[in-house]
């Protein structure tokens, strides 16, 4: 359903304006995605109910085929370019904004009580406060074989938009859990049988001598401290081997390249476990 909107005063746009200020308001209830991939995404997942679409009249034509996957009663408003950019506080190039409903938000224990059986990798998430970070890990882990993503309630929100911009829509897609602290996270994961590896700058076993478990968390910390001692402690620390004058790697990084080993690992293992007589 096609609604122009000649302009941004009109209230039944309201939930757009000044974007920058409503991204930090996780109490409302909705938030907003930008760019035509998030916005494939949200849609093909339906994780999260449409309540609206915004558009740049310029790119209604080349988004109709994606707009007939909407509910007929979703409204679909359209405006002149310089109309989005004067209710948005900025320039919106992609000229593509949505405004979605969240879930009820998840416990660590009921997350992983929905997981199925079988081999299966998590990535957590410990006070991660930087959304770039947060929202290329939700990337990595859809790319290479998590399962879903544990995020502690200090870690900032991965519905953002810019998380969700950064993910490529992988936050849209991925199941998370933002609830809890670092040990109760990890008391979750003991209960539900789950092996969790720290993932640390240095003092760890090498990663690339290991083979996962059949059930394993991988713990990522904020750049500059870390895990915390605590949690270390209570789960095996495990190293990224480095060469050169850097002491540590981004942490989406350092992820990427610890998935990347585990999925290896696990096509080995089952490769292995096919062979065998």
């Amino acid at each position: 359903m096609l609604i122009p909107i000649a302009s941004a005063d009109d209230p039944r746009i309201s939930p757009y304006r000044e974007l920058k200020d409503r991204d930090l308001d996780r109490g409302a209830g909705c938030f907003i995605v930008e760019g035509t991939l998030a916005l494939e995404q949200l849609i093909r997942a339906g994780r999260f109910p449409v309540e609206s679409v915004f558009l740049s009249e310029k790119r209604t034509g080349t988004l109709a085929p994606l707009l007939d996957q909407l509910k007929p009663d979703i409204p679909v408003y359209t405006a002149p370019q310089t109309v989005m950019d004067n209710l948005a506080g900025y320039h919106l190039h992609r000229g593509v904004l949505a405004l979605a409903r969240r879930s009820p938000t998840l416990t660590a224990a009921q997350l992983l009580a929905d997981l199925p059986p079988g081999p299966l990798t998590l990535l957590v998430l410990i006070g991660l406060s930087n959304h770039d970070n947060v929202g290329a890990c939700f990337r990595n882990a859809a790319a290479l074989g998590a399962s879903a993503i544990l995020l502690d309630q200090t870690s900032c929100d991965p519905l953002y938009r810019k998380a969700i911009r950064v993910s490529s829509g992988a936050a849209l897609i991925l199941p998370f859990s933002h609830a809890g602290d670092g040990p109760s996270l990890l008391a979750s994961l003991a209960d539900a049988r789950i092996t969790t590896w720290s993932l640390s700058p240095t003092g760890g076993e090498a990663l690339n001598n290991l083979a996962p478990p059949q059930r394993l968390a991988l713990l990522l910390g904020a750049e500059g401290p870390g895990l915390p001692d605590e949690l270390m402690a209570r789960s095996r620390r495990v190293s990224i081997p480095m060469s050169g004058a850097m002491d540590s790697l981004n942490v989406a990084t350092a992820g990427a390249i610890a998935l990347s080993h585990l999925l290896a690992r696990r096509h080995q293992q089952g490769v292995n476990a096919e062979s065998s007589p």
